[in-house]
């Protein structure tokens, strides 16, 4: 039943891992509810605070939370359901339920693109923002972000212009307008999107629910868009989330002279794809979405009006839920980011591919295997890493090192050749 479904969804000392395990142990949430202490017994992981959550019976503030739900014309949408996005279904950690307002799209028919990026955003960052949200839709992709002021609103407000489907995920509930300069744009997404989010109707924002919306935001991506973002930073933590969701990331070269560009250039440096335009985002994904996926080639003049940059730029001055970020940079990233270390850019001339044998003589071990990978042709991105057996992260840098020295070209729809 959907009430066993919010009981279970909402238990606290409950993570979402041990929330999983409990269902692929029990099968449905209405067999987790039933089960006694000893029934209990076999899942690994569970702590005195889970068992003591699990063994409380009560389901009156689960039934609160589904009046709520009629009363607020919220959808409730369970794991189970056909309608779950299957990307979200596959992260370690899916929610077991999420509330929405607006249309839910079908997600896993659609390319859709996390847009994410800093509050405190330049005016440069603000325009491109708005003018990537609205290339991605009009090149036939939906877009994901957080409804956040700063880049994430400007990118849904490019996506809307555009016509595009454009999903909104909230760090607190979906009846909830965070924050309240935004709910303009809070309405045209529910009235033309999606509003959803994993918290219970009334859930007021809290510095622990950004974070923890972040892997949404990832997990219902094919690939996420740091548009501008300081070394420490939400957006960052986005990125880390699609890396280990084994999400694409792509990000948007900034000026190195503005401490809020700090953290995407780093992503560049460590191995993160650039792009300079929607359609270098999507053309990732043509093949795979080829009824979806169309190039247009006119110009946008989309940017951020004076309004919209003073706007972000006073919403920015305000003190927002403070939130517990420290992100790193997942083990693969770095080790990329040490073999790019190694090499040096300034290099001498590289010959045409011609002489192969010559060619690999001058490349490490590493290179040279991925190299050999390419002689037949073409290649998936994908088909390389389960060829190489090499992460996502470290393939990453090797292509960008192999593309530095003019070994290799990069071919849309995720595709790579030798040169």
């Amino acid at each position: 039943m959907l009430v066993h479904w919010i009981w279970l969804a909402h238990r606290p000392a409950v993570n979402d891992r041990l929330k999983a395990a409990l269902l692929e142990h029990f099968r449905d949430p209405e067999a987790v509810f039933f089960a006694d202490e000893a029934a209990l017994n076999p899942v690994p992981g569970l702590t005195p605070e889970a068992r003591e959550a699990l063994m409380d019976k009560n389901l009156m503030p689960s039934e609160e939370i589904l009046e709520d739900c009629r009363r607020k014309r919220l959808g409730v949408l369970t794991l189970q359901d056909a309608a779950y996005p299957i990307r979200l279904k596959n992260i370690p950690d899916p929610p077991l339920v999420l509330y929405y307002k607006g249309q839910l799209p079908d997600f896993d028919a659609l390319p859709v693109i996390g847009v994410v990026g800093t509050r405190k955003a330049s005016a440069y960052g603000l325009t491109v923002a708005k003018r990537m949200g609205y290339q991605i839709g009009k090149c036939g992709g939906a877009v994901v972000s957080g409804l956040a002021y700063g880049i994430d609103g400007l990118a849904m407000s490019g996506a809307l212009t555009a016509g595009a489907m454009t999903i909104g995920v909230l760090g607190c509930g979906a009846d909830i307008v965070y924050p309240q300069s935004n709910r303009a744009l809070f309405r045209d997404v529910e009235s033309y999107g999606c509003i959803l989010s994993e918290f219970a109707p009334g859930q007021p924002a809290a510095k622990w629910t950004f974070p923890k919306r972040n892997r949404i935001i990832s997990g219902l991506s094919c690939g996420v868009l740091v548009v501008e973002a300081p070394e420490r930073s939400g957006a960052l933590i986005t990125a880390r989330l699609a890396l280990e969701q084994g999400r694409d990331v792509f990000a948007v070269p900034g000026n190195i002279d503005i401490p809020t560009c700090a953290g995407s250039n780093a992503l560049l440096r460590d191995g993160a794809i650039m792009v300079s335009s929607g359609w270098d985002v999507l053309s990732e994904y043509q093949a795979l979405f080829p009824d979806k996926i169309h190039r247009e080639d006119g110009a946008s003049h989309q940017r951020a009006y004076p309004d919209e940059v003073r706007s972000a730029g006073l919403e920015a001055e305000k003190a927002p839920p403070k939130v517990a970020q420290n992100p790193r940079i997942p083990e693969e990233m770095s080790d990329l980011k040490k073999n790019l270390e190694k090499k040096s850019i300034d290099k001498e001339p590289w010959e045409a591919y011609s002489d192969v044998n010559a060619t690999l003589s001058r490349l490490s071990s590493e290179e040279r295997q991925v190299v050999q990978t390419l002689r037949g042709g073409q290649r998936l991105v994908d088909d390389v890493i389960a060829e190489t057996g090499m992460t996502t992260g470290k393939l990453l840098g090797i292509l960008t090192m192999l593309e530095l020295k003019g070994v290799i070209r990069r071919l849309p729809g995720k595709q790579i050749c030798l040169k």
